[in-house]
């Protein structure tokens, strides 16, 4: 008997009508999500798109900037290589290297767009410019010169300032080496018009940063941007934009991204690019592209308009074709409701017979409901196969997490680390092997232990944030007695909400770390030869010690070894260090807890005292003297005499500031090397130092003004033959001329040559001028003897000048012979023979001056090439008087004669003296009774007027 369930009728919203609203509104959602994401991916690809055109900018930008620059470094190396460059430039003749580049000035400027021509030597002198460039002060000319002419490799940079030139420097080769170099400026015109020509985009070249180019009045002025534009395509029409940018954009955001504004209904992009610059500028400059994207931006919005009205008309024609579907199945659902009683009575075989299984492939409601009813009847079929299915998964669960805690347990056991865990009040609850080890201990007597008790000496603080990760790092004393420096990470593991809080913690050992750091400390403040202080740790040392000492006296003694030279060229530079390194153990243990010993470097040290007064200082540099001559030092077969000179200042009587300080004791020190018997000195008044450091710079700018203007003077002074008083040789003598008219003996200004290294240049300006007049000289035979200075022996380029000024000035080497005194040459034996050699190739004499006060070696004077001596005139003047000087100079004169070299006596001053000369065989006489210095133009009238400036 069935039961019938009433059917109440009432009012409904229709199934079928709910689907047309319900999926009318998910529509609507679909169309305005895709309008959107549409919308979104054209602006996604407009703006990729314009990167890529920006990126492309930037790359031809850069390559019209490196192709302008590699085209202008070809350019200057084709015109440093001319062959009528090279002479006159490695000459110094600025005249002949005018002409040399007059004829191809013009097609550089006007082909090649060349703006500045320049032409240096060796020294940054420039020696012809063509055109208007930069400043050269604000130029680093000398960096360029030292840089082209030691690595002999183009030089090309950028600079920019109130204009942006590209600059080209090489070097110019003469017989493969640099006698100078030449510098090309071009401007960024070309280049300007390459990226407005190859981008499509309006181009503008901006020069930030300067505050000599702030011109408010000045239109191409951009206040905002604190830059000024000095390139510009179509003024007319990109001034007024980049003003209007200038006001709301900055240039770091442009260099970022592309920026978009709106002007007069146009839509513009505006973009930078930086340029590589000389990285000691205070400007940067930028290129500015603006590029008028306003059609692009009008596409994307009628293409998305587009997108939406398609949207809403396929919405439509799916909402029509929804409820055309929707009418005959939903008939058939009427009739299978019919059948759902059947379920809840449950014949469920009926309803399996009733309801056929179909496989259609868009299945419907009425689908879905007959499969789901299908499925109801076998489900209580399936209960027991899915009850076996859960516990095969279940079993394949515990496996992995078995693997998982292998995995755990292998890792804790195997890392190099210290792993702990500790609960809520530090007892530890796990520990690895790998803490086991190093503790000694294994893990049941660590279990159940307190954490600080065996790793951080009783005191364990970190429970006090128990939630919170803790880094710190604690020492730990192993069984073996050794300490370790353990770095802890201390994190908190996660609680159930009934458990106490617990942590994890892993150390890691960096004792080696530790070490290794401590050692690069010690490395910085050190000087690794003899290990004492270096100049750095000294000179921090001097600052603080007189910032804490501002009403107190301090001292500092800097010691500069003498004669080291010769005892690194006599025996070796190992020998020298093994010396440097005996004074250094030496100071140290003797003077070492009395303040900071350091080595400055070389064979200097210095001294800092604290609390010491002008008594005290020198008794400890008098000190320091005797410990020097009792420090016995002996190299091979050879014992060295250590001795020093010791320069003391006080502070702050000498200086408020260490370079203050370290400068008025290296003028102390000097002052003791010129002593020469005290060994050390002690300035008197603050004012000793800077009035001797005003005195070398003074005298260093006169020689230099003296070599630029020729401003220096040629005197000779006559050599005679004493057997037949034949006057043919002249020694030339330097003077300078004041402004006053008188001259300025030597001895003013040589020292301060040799100290800055003048003198070289000196000596060459001395046998320009020799070899000049010799030329005209020569034919009378005359010979004229100059002197060259210990620096010039150790100049490489020393035989290759005087070959060029020899072929340049047409002299005969016969008749030129070069004075080398008898302590310049012994001191550096090896190299002194060597260039005396060369010299002597040349077809040059050589004369050894002072002979008798320096080393004085037969085995020198044999060795040497040189063919006239030259005795000391300190033996000459006491000859009449000294019965000692008389047996010294009678040797000489038979070692010379033994040699087959010829002499020549100095300093003699009274007729008595020439009979006895003759006697002892002496080959030639100079003294004012034979003959006083006088000008090279009044001794020789026959000059032509070209050498009268010698006078």
């Amino acid at each position: 008997m069935k039961t019938t369930v009433p059917i109440h009728k009432s009012h409904r919203f229709s199934l079928t009508w709910r689907v047309i609203t319900l999926s009318s509104l998910l529509l609507l959602a679909l169309v305005t999500l895709f309008t959107v994401l549409g919308h979104d991916n054209l602006t996604r690809q407009f703006k990729e798109s314009r990167d890529q055109h920006h990126e492309r900018q930037q790359r031809e930008i850069r390559l019209a900037l490196q192709h302008s620059s590699e085209n202008l470094r070809q350019l200057a190396g084709l015109t440093a290589a001319s062959s009528s460059l090279g002479p006159p430039l490695q000459a110094g003749d600025s005249e002949t290297v005018g002409q040399a580049l007059n004829s191809q000035w013009p097609a550089l400027q006007l082909e090649a767009g060349i703006d500045e021509v320049l032409v240096m030597d060796t020294h940054g002198q420039v020696l012809g410019s063509w055109g208007m460039g930069a400043s050269e002060s604000q130029l680093p000319i000398l960096s360029w010169v030292r840089r082209v002419i030691n690595t002999e490799i183009p030089l090309t940079t950028l600079r920019c300032s109130t204009s942006c030139q590209q600059f080209a420097a090489v070097p110019v080769l003469v017989e493969g080496e640099s006698v100078g170099m030449l510098v090309l400026t071009r401007s960024l015109a070309d280049v300007t018009r390459e990226a407005n020509e190859v981008s499509g985009s309006e181009v503008a070249l901006v020069v930030t940063g300067a505050d000599d180019q702030r011109d408010i009045a000045d239109e191409r002025y951009l206040e905002r941007w604190n830059g000024r534009i000095t390139a510009l395509t179509r003024q007319e029409y990109s001034l007024a934009l980049l003003q209007q940018a200038a006001q709301t954009l900055s240039l770091p955001s442009l260099l970022e991204a592309p920026a978009i504004f709106e002007n007069e209904g146009r839509s513009l992009e505006l973009s930078a690019v930086d340029m590589e610059e000389d990285a000691d500028l205070i400007h940067s400059s930028y290129f500015l592209l603006i590029s008028d994207i306003t059609e692009q931006i009008d596409t994307i919005n009628q293409d998305t308009r587009t997108l939406l009205f398609v949207g809403v008309i396929g919405w439509i024609l799916a909402e029509l074709l929804l409820l055309f579907i929707l009418l005959g199945p939903m008939a058939r659902l009427r009739r299978v409701a019919g059948l759902l009683p059947t379920l809840a009575r449950g014949k469920f075989s009926d309803i399996r017979s009733a309801i056929p299984e179909r496989q259609r492939r868009l299945p419907d409601e009425i689908d879905v409901l007959e499969s789901t009813t299908l499925a109801l009847s076998h489900q209580l079929e399936m209960l027991e196969t899915q009850v076996q299915e859960r516990g095969e998964q279940l079993a394949e669960r515990i496996e992995e997490l078995a693997k998982e805690r292998d995995f755990v347990n292998s890792l804790l056991n195997t890392a190099q680390v210290f792993i702990v865990a500790q609960d809520s009040t530090g007892r530890i609850s796990l520990v690895n092997e790998y803490s086991q080890e190093i503790l000694g201990l294994d893990e049941s007597s660590l279990l159940g232990r307190n954490f600080g008790d065996i790793f951080e000496n009783g005191s364990s603080k970190l429970f006090h944030t128990p939630n919170v990760s803790q880094q710190d790092e604690k020492t730990l004393l192993t069984p073996d007695q050794s300490l370790h420096t353990i770095a802890w990470y201390h994190a908190p593991l996660q609680a159930g909400s009934n458990e106490q809080p617990s942590r994890i913690s892993v150390g890691l050992d960096i004792t080696k770390r530790k070490a290794a750091e401590a050692r690069l400390t010690w490395l910085a403040e050190r000087d690794p030869l003899t290990e004492l202080y270096n100049r750095r740790y000294f000179q921090n040392s001097l600052q603080a010690a007189m910032e804490r000492t501002m009403h107190a006296n301090g001292a500092v003694l800097l010691l500069d070894l003498d004669q080291f030279k010769e005892i690194n060229e006599l025996s070796g530079h190992h020998v020298g260090d093994q010396l440097l390194r005996k004074v250094a153990k030496t100071l140290f243990h003797n003077l070492g807890r009395h303040g900071v010993v350091a080595r400055l470097g070389g064979d200097e040290f210095a001294l800092l005292l604290e609390d010491t007064n002008a008594e005290q200082s020198v008794k400890i540099a008098q000190y320091i003297v005797q410990l020097l001559e009792n420090l016995g030092f002996t190299a091979g077969e050879r014992r060295h005499r250590v001795t020093a000179s010791i320069g003391i200042a006080l502070f702050p009587m000498h200086g408020h500031t260490p370079a203050d300080m370290m400068a008025s004791a290296d003028v102390a020190m000097y002052k003791a090397k010129e002593n020469g018997l005290q060994h050390w000195h002690l300035l008197s008044q603050a004012e000793n130092a800077k009035d001797e450091l005003k005195e070398r710079v003074y005298w260093v700018e006169r020689i230099r003004n003296a070599l630029e203007e020729n401003s220096f003077e040629l005197m000779v002074q006559p050599i005679m033959r004493l057997e037949d008083s034949d006057v043919k040789h002249h020694e030339v003598l330097l003077r300078m001329r004041d402004i006053d008219g008188s001259l300025i003996s030597p001895a003013h200004f040589i020292p301060v040559a040799e100290q800055s290294g003048q003198i070289v240049l000196i000596d060459r300006w001395v046998l320009r001028q020799s070899l000049k007049a010799l030329s005209q000289l020569q034919k009378r035979g005359i010979t004229l003897a100059v002197n060259l200075s210990g620096q010039s022996l150790h100049d490489e380029e020393l035989k290759q000048y005087l070959s060029d000024e020899l072929a340049a000035s047409g002299a005969d080497p016969h008749h030129l012979i070069l004075e080398v005194t008898e302590t310049v040459a012994v001191t550096d034996f090896s190299t002194a023979r060597g260039v005396l050699q060369s010299v002597r190739e040349l077809g040059c004499r050589i004369a050894l001056d002072d002979f008798g006060i320096g080393f004085s070696s037969l085995h020198y004077l044999g060795q040497l090439p040189i063919d006239y001596i030259k005795i000391d005139g300190s033996f000459i003047h006491s000859l009449l008087t000294n019965p000692d000087s008389r047996v010294i100079v009678r040797a000489i004169a038979d070692i010379a004669k033994g040699f087959g070299k010829q002499t020549i006596a100095e300093f003699v001053d009274q007729e008595a003296l020439l009979p006895l000369l003759k006697s002892y065989g002496i080959t030639y006489g100079q003294g004012f009774y034979l003959g006083q210095p006088v000008a090279i133009g009044n001794a020789f009238s026959d000059l032509p007027p070209s050498d009268k400036y010698l006078n």
